[in-house]
């Protein structure tokens, strides 16, 4: 009964305003009291600072700073086989699968639609049509840097406001449509078996989306949809490694991935509720 509670106030809930709110405070230089929050935080869900770069809650001056906190060199090793696509980010895997009829499954009796979570463009959604999709969730324990699961040249970054629902795995079940209704950043590469597209999705209380060329891309928010296109050739583009970071969340929430029809095959032991870390097997090219 609690839990349906919850997701009730989400409906009524000022989201926007809240997220301002609490972006502000994870931002504030508190001194004593943020190492206080933090290290109740690092109690509060088990989080291992033992991998992080700098382990010691006392050299983050803001909780940001060490929600975002670099991981220490070696911790997260990088798949190398050039046929292996490798996961973007410490999560949880939510759902994936095969896009039918330009739907994505969210959760039991819950689809949700391609071309509504890319903002309304049918023709980026088209080309992955058929295709498949991999939804992952992202826990406040979590390393909070997403990267780079192949090569890839960014070919356009778009920013479509909406909802800041919760997409934790209760709300992913009792809130119809949810990826397709909150804000996000759609990032598209060119990638060696065609577009791959990489969503990443805000939720209740996420005080920033980043991405390593543009830096903060919200906040501040808007009521419209916003589109960057870039260069895929020549010195302005944007050329990512597997492995590398592209973009970063101050508090949690879901990255989505769309890849074209017939082009990967998910690894052979992934399952819904599988606890990933980047750089791991994830899928692999299915060569034509």
């Amino acid at each position: 009964m609690l839990d349906k509670i919850k997701i009730g106030l989400q409906y009524s809930m000022p989201k926007h305003a809240l997220t301002r709110l609490v972006g502000k405070l994870a931002a504030f230089e508190g001194g004593k009291l943020t190492t206080a929050v933090i290290r109740w935080f690092i109690k509060q869900y088990n989080v291992n600072m033992a991998e992080a770069r700098n382990p010691d809650p006392t050299a983050y001056p803001t909780f940001n700073a060490f929600f975002v906190r670099e991981l220490m060199e070696g911790a997260r090793p990088i798949n190398n086989d050039p046929q292996i696509i490798s996961h973007p980010a410490d999560a949880c895997v939510s759902q994936f699968g095969p896009i039918k009829a330009g739907r994505l499954f969210q959760a039991k009796g819950h689809y949700f639609n391609a071309c509504e979570l890319l903002g309304g463009d049918s023709d980026l959604a088209d080309e992955f049509m058929d295709g498949e999709f991999a939804t992952l969730y992202l826990s406040p324990s979590d390393y909070h840097r997403v990267h780079m699961p192949c090569d890839g040249v960014l070919r356009q970054m778009i920013y479509i406001p909406g909802d800041l629902f919760s997409v934790n795995p209760l709300t992913a079940t009792n809130v119809p449509n949810l990826f397709a209704r909150n804000e996000r950043v759609v990032c598209v590469f060119e990638t060696e078996f065609g577009p791959l597209v990489q969503v990443l999705v805000g939720a209740t209380i996420v005080g920033s989306i980043e991405t390593v060329w543009a830096g903060t891309v919200t906040p501040p928010t808007g009521p419209e949809i916003r589109r960057w296109n870039y260069p895929i050739a020549g010195e302005q583009a944007i050329s990512l490694k597997k492995g590398q970071e592209m973009g970063r969340f101050k508090l949690g929430s879901t990255v989505i991935n769309l890849f074209p029809k017939d082009s990967i095959r998910f690894v052979e032991n992934m399952q819904p509720r599988q606890v990933t870390r980047m750089g791991q097997p994830y899928a692999e090219y299915l060569v034509k």
